[in-house]
């Protein structure tokens, strides 16, 4: 083995992540632990069907047990399921169609290219997802190295179902985790984070010498944000089929607590959009000077509403039910200052044009808001 200090900068960066992956999924729960769980998994069951395959069948059809296996064991028990039903089907189209050629019209040039038509149109039936290949795959080695014989169609057959039962009973064995409760955990660290940058946001407008840099940082964090968003829509998504035919059980109300934390998501991101466009407006105002010539009283009623805004978002994204009584109060309040930041800005005397519309922009940016937690209120709790 060539010595640790000769080997390439990416070589070594590369062992040492693939190191620290394995290091925090033997110690922590989690994604990086599920893969370790697969990947072990996954060498026993292709191990296990291998030895069985050739124990008991031709060495020319063992390779298809441990290839079923790797087919059978996906991230979840139901797209394993899915993969090698789908498979199965392919397969058996496959062999059937070498076997029904090789019968009625023997082993030639034009009936192996005939094969190959049949099995690329069947193949492309949508149904059997991206195995449809296997169609065409599994009919060149059934007519080739089986000469369509029976005997042969009937041991890949049966290396097929030893590979596909060792990798489903790896899952019945040591089923996927459930993560439920640490989804929920990171929508509430989402909008905890939503939660405190409002309220710098807050800070900003209402200082008398409000930092560029700092809302220059705030829209680098709102992008940040919006893309954390994304990873945990597809990782609720993720659960919510690790959840289908998995024998394992969840916590409690696991059923209605990912789609609430999926709808809590949409609500976050939604609010994102509108709380992005304030602070690019307020960028831009700071740039120009405009802020300043706002008047304080509107600032300070205007951050106000941010804050409470605020407040009712980190309500929202908790992990235990949101209480209705509590959160309609805090919308009621930000409405109320809603209302009288719009009268502010309406009864400021002698303002220009340009911060008439900075106002006005603000106000629009601050009733969407409003407005997207009045309406993610309702859908949260559509009983409220």
């Amino acid at each position: 083995m060539p010595e640790w200090d000769k080997l390439p900068g990416a070589v070594k960066t590369r062992c040492t992540e693939i190191a620290g992956r394995v290091r925090r999924g033997v110690r922590y729960q989690g994604g990086e632990r599920d893969d370790l769980v697969l990947g072990a998994k996954t060498v026993v069951a292709a191990m296990g069907a291998w030895m069985l395959a050739r124990h008991f069948l031709p060495t020319a059809v063992a390779t298809f047990a441990p290839f079923t296996a790797l087919v059978a064991l996906q991230a979840t028990v139901y797209r394993s399921v899915r993969h090698c039903a789908q498979y199965l089907i392919a397969m058996t189209v496959g062999a059937a169609l070498a076997a029904s050629l090789a019968a009625v019209a023997g082993i030639h040039g034009w009936t192996f290219g005939l094969l190959t038509l049949a099995a690329l149109v069947l193949g492309r039936v949508r149904r059997l997802g991206e195995h449809g290949t296997q169609v065409a795959i599994v009919g060149f080695f059934a007519f080739s190295s089986g000469q369509g014989r029976i005997d042969y169609i009937g041991h890949l057959v049966a290396s097929v179902v030893i590979g596909a039962l060792c990798g489903l009973s790896a899952h019945l064995v040591l089923a996927p985790a459930r993560h439920t409760r640490h989804r929920q955990e990171a929508v509430a660290d989402l909008y905890e984070g939503v939660h405190r940058r409002v309220g710098v946001l807050a800070d900003t407008i209402e200082s008398e010498s409000p930092d560029a840099a700092r809302v220059e940082q705030l829209r680098r964090d709102w992008r940040r944000l919006s893309a954390d968003a994304d990873r945990i829509r597809h990782s609720i998504d993720a659960e919510k089929e690790n959840g289908r035919l998995n024998p394992r059980r969840s916590i409690a109300g696991a059923a209605q607590a990912l789609p609430r934390a999926q709808e809590a998501v949409d609500v976050a991101q939604r609010g994102l959009d509108h709380v992005r466009s304030i602070s690019r407006s307020i960028h831009y105002a700071v740039d120009n000077g405009e802020l300043s010539s706002v008047p304080a009283e509107f600032r300070s009623t205007y951050a106000s509403l941010l804050r409470t805004a605020s407040t009712a978002l980190e309500h929202i994204g908790r992990t235990a039910r949101t209480e209705p009584g509590v959160l309609g109060e805090i919308l009621d309040r930000t409405a109320a200052e809603l209302d009288r930041a719009q009268k502010e800005a309406l009864n400021s005397p002698d303002i220009r044009p340009a911060v008439f519309a900075l106002q006005g922009t603000l106000l629009t940016d601050a009733g969407r808001l409003v407005a997207e937690l009045r309406r993610g209120r309702r859908v949260l709790d559509p009983s409220a």
